[in-house]
């Protein structure tokens, strides 16, 4: 097994398996959540599930299309008015308000769609990203093009002349393994203990 089909194999456990395949870690987080559960909030400063969802998808999508591919982010196919959300944002810095808004608004099965969409656009550029850009440091040229995109928050990280600098730094290939394998188990970790304080058992 190469470096590129053990990416894929773990960005696989963080999504939605493909029909007929075990489960994935991401399913056995969401096994029988109705949408009404996913926007339960239970207690204040705690995420709701949908926007844990929205949130993973929006980074990954900015961070790999965006950022390391120098392409269009998914977004741009009319998700943000198929998914009832009106941020562009990677949700980093939201406030408690924007993230009841959001959750409440949001279409469940347009932002689960979204994700996979997303989902599947990062595994095209991982098989098709050339083979020199992989150890290519990320740099504030990467992070602009996001920046562009409406992608940060004025309450985030981003720095107008310095750029988006937990993103900076660091290879395309670190960046590809954080935003698109990392980021998502730790939020469903996260999604697992929102669970449990709202009283949903896993049940698997």
């Amino acid at each position: 097994m190469n470096a590129i089909e053990f990416f894929l194999v773990q960005h696989a456990q963080v999504h939605v398996a493909e029909a007929g395949a075990r489960p994935s870690y991401f399913d056995r987080t969401l096994a029988g959540l109705t949408n009404d559960q996913m926007r339960v909030r239970p207690g204040k400063n705690l995420n709701p599930i949908v926007w844990l969802l929205w949130h993973m998808a929006r980074t990954e999508d900015v961070a790999v299309n965006l950022v390391v591919a120098n392409g269009p982010q998914v977004l741009d196919d009319e998700w943000t008015k198929r998914m009832s959300v009106r941020w562009r944002i990677i949700g980093t810095g939201m406030s408690d308000g924007e993230v009841d808004e959001m959750s409440k608004s949001a279409d469940v099965g347009a932002v689960r769609a979204y994700r996979a969409a997303v989902a599947q656009r990062t595994r095209d550029v991982v098989r098709t990203l050339r083979a020199d850009a992989w150890d290519e440091i990320i740099g504030f040229a990467d992070t602009s093009r996001g920046a562009a995109a409406g992608a940060f928050a004025p309450t985030s990280a981003w720095v107008e002349g310095v750029g988006y600098t937990p993103w900076q730094g660091q290879s395309r290939a670190a960046q590809l393994g954080a935003s698109a394998i990392r980021h998502n188990a730790l939020h469903l970790g996260e999604a697992i203990t929102i669970r449990s304080l709202a009283g949903f058992p896993l049940g698997v």
